[in-house]
């Protein structure tokens, strides 16, 4: 049919976009302030993100298989939960994954440009989204080639430090200075780094075999970066100490220096640009898919349902989706749009279980335990985040709640 997406990706692609959206440049900055969060208790707060993300990953994977259309969250609360919640989910995920986009496009900017990382962050908005444009399978390849580079210069990261003089292994050690407020906040600052698997449920329309490939793709780049992220983490504490780390502003750099390898700097900081990159691409590409689903059920302007009759990508609304992330990475600022978009994440994720708890057993429902540690896990690290972050994120929700209110009462009770 002409409205619909075509099912190209397969499982490697499926993976693939997976790595690209979770294996970007929140490993490159977010292990700082989640130090300074946790002090040395930071690998605990890695290893509760890490369960937190597991039980949403096996949650939006038994969803997704269940429900293969493009619109992740926002079509399993609505087929689970109704309406209502689904449009929450939905406007969640868009508004809270815009700001990820325009932090990501400022991040690139502050690597390749520092001076004017603005103007940069804008002309990589632009140009990522001309090459989702262009079709998913195009995406998916981009996003291969960016994966491999991010992962050799991990690899690189963790090797120069783990064999270098300066590691020493009892920096690992949890002190006295951890606490579970710490912990979990910073498991919460971590968790944005995680979040990306969604993206492969969100393409749920675009993927060969969903009730197959979902289930396989989603845990196996969660269970990727988790390894990746756990040796980075453990590779960078060994050098820096986590008093070293909090204050660190690139902590990836500052790790090889003080391991002696002064030469890998400059390669690390390429890295770190490339794999924002990555995740801004994946990010306009979820966003998209979810604003078309939205779209189709009027929730968002109808126009932005059409499906390009040649690409078959949701061309307005990826051009839509575009055009706000280049304004807002043209003015805003890159630590208030991770704080705000972290918990909208959370709260997307909290839906994701909810509904999952609906499924029966022939379903395919995971073990109850799964989505209730997964639910628990998302509300407190919601508001185990900055207050200012918890303020501002559950003002734009009961916007949110609000227009849905207001639309109901403009169409005198219709079905929404």
């Amino acid at each position: 049919m002409p409205d619909e997406l075509r099912r190209r990706l397969g499982l490697p692609d499926a993976v693939v976009i997976g790595l690209g959206s979770m294996i970007g440049a929140g490993i490159f900055a977010a292990l700082a302030p989640a130090a300074r969060a946790a002090g040395s208790g930071l690998l605990t707060g890695l290893a509760v993100a890490a369960v937190v993300a597991y039980c949403n990953a096996t949650s939006s994977a038994r969803l997704a298989a269940r429900y293969p259309a493009s619109g992740g969250t926002y079509v399993y609360g609505r087929e689970r939960l109704g309406a209502f919640w689904g449009y929450l989910a939905g406007w969640a995920f868009v508004v809270g994954k815009t700001a990820s986009c325009a932090a990501m496009a400022l991040t690139v900017g502050a690597y390749v440009w520092p001076a004017h990382a603005h103007a940069v962050a804008v002309a990589a908005v632009v140009a990522l989204t001309a090459v989702n444009y262009a079709g998913v399978r195009k995406s998916a390849w981009v996003t291969r080639v960016i994966v491999a580079i991010v992962l050799a210069v991990l690899t690189a990261v963790v090797v120069a430090t783990l064999t270098s003089g300066a590691a020493v292994a009892s920096r690992l050690e949890a002190g006295a200075d951890a606490s579970w407020g710490g912990v979990l906040e910073a498991a919460g600052l971590l968790f944005f780094a995680f979040a990306g698997y969604a993206r492969i449920a969100t393409l749920g329309e675009e993927v060969r075999d969903p009730a197959r490939t979902i289930p396989r793709a989603i845990p196996l780049a969660l269970g990727i970066t988790l390894v990746v992220y756990a040796l980075v983490a453990v590779a960078v504490l060994t050098v820096l100490g986590p008093d070293r780390l909090a204050g660190a502003e690139a902590p990836l750099a500052d790790a090889v220096r003080a391991a002696g390898a002064d030469w890998l700097s400059p390669v690390v900081r390429a890295g770190a640009a490339v794999a924002a990159l990555g995740s801004l691409l994946a990010l306009i590409l979820g966003v998209s898919r979810t604003t078309l689903a939205m779209a189709r059920d009027r929730h968002l302007p109808h126009a932005l349902a059409a499906v390009h009759p040649r690409f078959k990508v949701p061309h307005r609304a990826e051009l839509t989706v575009g055009a706000v992330v280049a304004v807002s990475a043209a003015v805003a600022d890159v630590r208030g749009a991770i704080g705000f978009s972290s918990f909208g994440v959370l709260a997307y994720y909290a839906l994701a279980n909810t509904s999952a708890l609906t499924l029966t057993p022939e379903e395919g429902r995971p073990s109850r335990i799964v989505p209730v540690i997964g639910l628990t896990g998302c509300l407190a690290l919601a508001f185990a985040l900055p207050a200012g972050s918890v303020v501002s994120g559950a003002g734009v929700l009961a916007v949110g709640a609000a227009v849905y209110g207001i639309r109901r009462v403009l169409l005198r009770g219709g079905t929404v």
